[in-house]
């Protein structure tokens, strides 16, 4: 028995989206554990006190290998949330999975 192309573009995107999903949760496992083992460990994450000096300042905010980078203005820290202002929208950032942030002169 054959299958024509028609068959198989249907077979190939179930993958795809399969493969996404897993990947996607794959991520969010990473983190949690990455997280249960600062915690472990007795690394405290990024604290209001720390956070709270780079109000205002461009800053470039990493979340490590399984995050993003953001870079703009953060204009906002309100228990352990950041609002950085970027030149599309306003994010917020869950400070715990802050690992860096650099100030940029621009």
């Amino acid at each position: 028995m054959r299958l024509n192309t028609t068959t198989w573009i249907p077979i190939y995107y179930l993958f795809l989206i399969v493969f996404i999903v897993v990947i996607s949760q794959q991520r969010a496992i990473w983190r949690i554990i990455a997280v249960k083992k600062r915690a472990k460990r007795g690394v405290a994450g990024m604290t209001n006190e720390i956070l709270k000096k780079y109000i205002g300042k461009n800053c470039h905010i990493s979340t490590g290998p399984f995050g993003t980078s953001i870079v703009g203005i953060i204009s906002d820290i309100n228990e352990n949330w950041l609002e950085v202002k970027t030149k599309k929208d306003i994010q917020l950032i869950n400070a715990e999975f802050v690992q860096s942030i650099r100030v940029v002169n621009r």
